[in-house]
C-alpha cells in the first residue's frame, strides 16, 4: 500500500514587516483560541499579521492587530470582527519571560509566523527590539551584496 505524504506546506502566513522592522530575539510557539469561521478562513489564508502585536493583560497575553478576512460562505447568524482581539495559549513561564522582555525599553512582542500543527493552529511570537533607519538599511545593503556575490560565483563557475 502506497503511504500518503504529508503536506510540507503548514505556514498559513508569515510576518516579513516584523523582521524589517525589528531584531527578532527569543520566539515561543502559543497556541490560538480562535472560532469556527476563522479557521475556515485560515484553511483559505485569508489572514494579515502586519500590524499585529502581543500584550499582556492580567496574567494572559492576547494577539491586536490580526486581521482574520471572514470568507463570503460563513453563516449567516455568526456576526465577524476580523479585527478582534485572540486569546495566546501559553505556559506560566513563557509568559513570565514575555512579561519581563517587554518591560524593557525599546522591546515587544509580535506574531512573527502562523502555521499549522497537525490539526491545531499555532502563533510563533518573538520578543523584538524595534531596529533605526540605519540598521535597516545595513540589512538592505548586505542583502544586495550576497546576492552580487552569488551572481558572481555562479558566473564564474559557468566558464
Amino acid at each position: 500500500m502506497a503511504k500518503k505524504k504529508k503536506h510540507d506546506d503548514s505556514t498559513i502566513v508569515v510576518n516579513k514587516k516584523a523582521r524589517h522592522d525589528y531584531f527578532l530575539n527569543e520566539s515561543f510557539e502559543a497556541g490560538i483560541a480562535l472560532t469556527g469561521w476563522e479557521v475556515k478562513s485560515l484553511r483559505e489564508k485569508k489572514i494579515q499579521l502586519v500590524d499585529s502585536h502581543v500584550i499582556i493583560k492580567d496574567g494572559e497575553a492576547w494577539l491586536l492587530g490580526a486581521q482574520i478576512v471572514p470568507m463570503s460562505t460563513a453563516s449567516s447568524h455568526v456576526i465577524a470582527d476580523p479585527t478582534r482581539t485572540r486569546k495566546l495559549l501559553l505556559h506560566r513561564k513563557e509568559l513570565a519571560k514575555i512579561f519581563s522582555g517587554i518591560q524593557q525599553k525599546g522591546h515587544t512582542c509580535v506574531c512573527s509566523k502562523m502555521y499549522w500543527k497537525g490539526h491545531l493552529v499555532k502563533c510563533q511570537v518573538a520578543l523584538a527590539k524595534g531596529k533605526h533607519e540605519y540598521d535597516k538599511r545595513a540589512v538592505e545593503k548586505e542583502r544586495e551584496w550576497n546576492l552580487d556575490k552569488r551572481r558572481v560565483m555562479s558566473h564564474s563557475n559557468r566558464q
